[in-house]
């Protein structure tokens, strides 16, 4: 009984741990799965015809579908779409909203037409990934809008039902664009339309006849992007906006025999030079009509050099001073000179700085084009009746910057932000905007179309603009001297801050190195006219705005640039045979005393003279003094030597480094370490010596004393003073007569007192050396002595010379 009560518990509990864990598993999985995002397609509008439809016309959109997401989409439909909203004013165009951050089911702003068959297309089942394409053409009865002329939002919605269970019938993708409406007979004003087209390409140029690639002479094919800008000048008239550094490379490869060097140092032919040479023919020729503006050379990125500071600030300054320099050559030289600043780059710090700061600045024909994008709504100019303004630039150096304002909204294109630089939709956007313009108002109005910075960069919207914009009805395509010929208005400085990034951090600080090694260079150069002017312009060439598209190849040319450089300073340096010979060892040298000198050789391996200095300084010691050294002129090829004069304070090894520089104190190269060995004489040394040479003079004088005191004493008998160190030649028949005999001799020493030692200071008496041996007075001399030895007190020669040998007098 205990037990069966005991069972039914137990199975009660495993039934609720069952129930229990199944929940617990639901519960994971619903959050384990949560709900997919609904699928998506991509939509484009590829053609709209008309551009701006006259009431009564019917309207034909084409474009393409694809299937962006991993679900086939089932029974999909193409159907034409409008906003019903009237757009009367640019205003209105510019307050169309995005709708970017509402889901592609939930945009609603945009009703679809589906009361005839005309305005949509069934388009079959779309698998992942797969494409179709779609037509139709909607009468003018279905938008329903009236016949009042204005703008109006249209497009195209994708309609699907996605394979999956219990899916409904969804809106998967959504496309719009401006439909222009207008009634001929309400467009009283004309638009006079300043088309400026772009005309740059990032560096290829490394040095020499040598590119890093041959994308140039690619672009400037027919189907190349500069290929095709340049053709849109023969039916239209433009305004060129020209890099002039792209010129110069264009120059190069018209001369033939260039080479490309790739990413691993590899060279082989370049092969454009009969397309480049065509490309500068042409461009030559439409300059008969078109006039051109020249950028700053390379088209330097002005706001993020200015940014920086200086040094780098400097070099918008040589960009402007390039151009202004700048021959164009040809039938048709004359150009105007300028800038191009837009949105946050064009602040007023950066208007007036890149407007000076080389000489002839500033120039009051300056073409500056700044985008109105550069200014908030409210602050923003009315670019009416002239697009030119004299903007105040409080920073100075000048009060105003006399500048043309490019109108952004004419190539904003949209509405959709995804799709609004696709040619269709920026010439969409130029007929609205212009449509208005001609509408409302009174006189002629006139702009400057400019296309942004970063648009695609094969040139299709411009395209778009120019062959299909300009043609406008309403438009009149002038070039941009006819409106700097207009009186400037005030303007108040751009405000809008900068949002694009500019040149990386890490760039800016390797343009400074190469500026630094460039700049090095030139002040090597006896004569700075002959520096290569490819050196020069790389500076120039590595700053370019275009590099901000190219990352990878900016930081190549970079790169290329700076190993060129350093190999130059390279080749003037200090001579070491250590390093010669592939080792790496100091150079030693010693100074004998406090103060010594040494050589120091330089040699220049250069093809041009330069003028150098050298420059040491210790690294373990403060007491090493250097004299001020002269510059010396090398010749190419030569070497030159310096005599360095050092002292040190006290003795012992000191390591310094030698560094050759310039003739602005600027390092050349990497500096060569020294080892120094400083031997002189310490304060106990000094004291010895001085001690020694004090014995010396004292002894001396001390001799001298006694000498002259004997001398007074003992005073030399008149006649009787012979030169002991020339005497007179002896007489054979004197040394005959006074030869003593050998028993003599010796009586005479037997006979000598003891201890007669004779006395050093007593005067000498000049003897006389017998060839037999034996010695005698000199004529004219007295003896005290045996007669015929000649020696006084009796001291014979051989005696006499024995003890005065070793006496303390010598």
């Amino acid at each position: 009984m205990f037990r069966r009560r005991l069972r039914l518990p137990a199975a009660v509990g495993a039934s609720l741990l069952i129930v229990a864990s199944a929940a617990v598993s639901a519960v994971t999985a619903a959050v384990a799965a949560p709900a997919a995002d609904p699928p998506v397609v991509a939509v484009t509008i590829d053609a709209f015809n008309p551009v701006a439809v006259v009431p009564g016309d019917p309207v034909t959109i084409r474009g393409q579908v694809t299937n962006t997401s991993d679900v086939t989409l089932k029974a999909p439909q193409a159907i034409a779409c409008i906003d019903s909203k009237r757009l009367a004013t640019r205003a209105d165009l510019a307050a169309v909203p995005a709708e970017d951050d509402v889901p592609v089911a939930e945009q609603n702003s945009c009703r679809r037409l589906v009361d005839t068959e005309s305005t949509f297309q069934e388009l079959g089942e779309l698998a992942p990934n797969a494409k179709v394409n779609y037509q139709f053409t909607v009468p003018w009865s279905e938008w329903n809008i009236g016949k009042r002329p204005g703008a109006y939002t249209v497009g195209v919605v994708i309609r699907a039902t996605p394979d999956q269970e219990d899916s409904d019938r969804l809106t998967v993708g959504r496309v719009r664009t401006l439909m222009p409406v207008i009634d001929p007979a309400e467009l009283p004003h004309k638009v006079n339309a300043a088309m400026v087209v772009p005309l740059r390409h990032r560096p290829t140029l490394l040095s020499g006849n040598q590119f890093a690639n041959d994308s140039l002479a690619e672009a400037m094919a027919p189907n190349g992007a500069l290929g095709r800008l340049l053709a849109l000048g023969e039916k239209q008239k433009v305004t060129w906006l020209v890099d002039p550094a792209m010129l110069d490379e264009a120059a190069r490869i018209k001369q033939g025999n260039y080479k490309v060097v790739d990413g691993n140092n590899q060279t082989r032919p370049g092969t454009g030079q009969k397309v480049v040479q065509t490309w500068l023919d042409a461009f030559e020729a439409s300059r008969a009509r078109n006039p051109v503006v020249m950028l700053p050379y390379g088209d330097p990125d002005v706001g993020s050099l200015i940014d920086a500071g200086d040094p780098l600030k400097s070099l918008v300054g040589q960009s402007r001073d390039a151009t202004e320099k700048y021959s164009l050559g040809g039938d048709y030289p004359n150009f105007d000179r300028g800038l191009w600043l837009e949105n946050g780059s064009a602040s007023s710090r950066n208007l007036a700085a890149a407007s000076t700061g080389y000489p002839g600045a500033p120039n009051p024909d300056d073409v500056n084009l700044v985008s109105s994008s550069s200014w908030t709504t409210a602050d923003r100019p009315s670019l009416l009746p002239t697009p030119v303004y004299n903007v105040t630039t409080p920073e100075g150096p000048v009060k105003s910057v006399r500048t043309v304002v490019a109108d952004s909204s004419l190539t904003a294109g949209g509405p959709d932000p995804a799709s609004a630089d696709q040619p269709l939709q920026v010439r969409q956007r130029f007929a609205a905007e212009t449509s208005l313009l001609a509408g409302t108002g009174t006189g002629t109005a006139t702009v400057v179309v400019l296309p942004p910075r970063d648009w695609e960069t094969k040139g299709s919207a411009t395209a778009a603009l120019v062959q299909q914009g300009l043609s406008l009805p309403w438009i009149t395509p002038i070039s941009i001297d006819q409106v700097t010929a207009a009186k400037a208005q005030p303007a108040r400085p751009p405000s809008t801050p900068r949002s694009t990034p500019g040149l990386p951090s890490g760039r800016l600080d390797q343009i400074k190195q190469l500026n630094t090694a460039t700049t090095t260079f030139v002040s090597l150069l006896a004569d700075r006219e002959q520096a290569p002017v490819d050196l020069q312009r790389a500076l120039l060439r590595v700053s370019s705005y275009s590099w901000r598209d190219y990352p990878d190849e900016a930081q190549r040319f970079l790169t290329f640039e700076q190993s060129s450089v350093n190999t130059w300073l390279g080749k003037v340096h200090l001579v070491n045979n250590a390093v010669d010979r592939g080792q790496h060892r100091e150079i030693k040298v010693n100074l004998s005393g406090s103060k010594g000198t040494f050589p120091l050789s330089v040699v220049n391996e250069l093809d041009w003279s330069v003028r150098v200095g050298v420059a040491v300084k210790p690294a373990n010691r403060t007491d090493l003094r250097i004299a001020p050294l002269r510059t010396l002129v090398l010749p190419a090829g030569q070497k030159g030597t310096f005599q360095i004069t050092a002292s040190a304070e006290q003795n012992g090894l000191i390591r310094a480094n030698a560094q050759v520089i310039s003739a602005e104190q600027l390092p050349v190269g990497k500096s060569q370490e020294l080892v120094i060995q400083a031997a002189q004489y310490g304060s106990v040394g000094w004291i010895l010596v001085g001690a020694a040479i004090a014995l010396l003079f004292g002894t001396s004088a001390v001799r001298i004393y006694r000498r002259i005191r004997s001398e007074r004493r003992n005073p030399t008998p008149a006649g009787a003073e012979a030169d002991p160190l020339h005497p007179a030649p002896l007489d054979p028949h004197d040394l005959a007569a006074a030869e003593p005999t050998d028993s003599v001799q010796n009586r005479q020493l037997d006979e000598e007192p003891a201890g007669a030692e004779p006395n050093p200071l007593d005067p000498a008496q000049p003897l006389r050396i017998n060839p037999n041996g034996g010695t005698e007075v000199q004529a004219g001399g007295t003896s005290d002595g045996a007669p015929g030895n000649g020696l006084p007190g009796g001291i014979e020669a051989d005696t006499s010379l024995k003890e005065g040998v070793g006496t303390k007098d010598g």
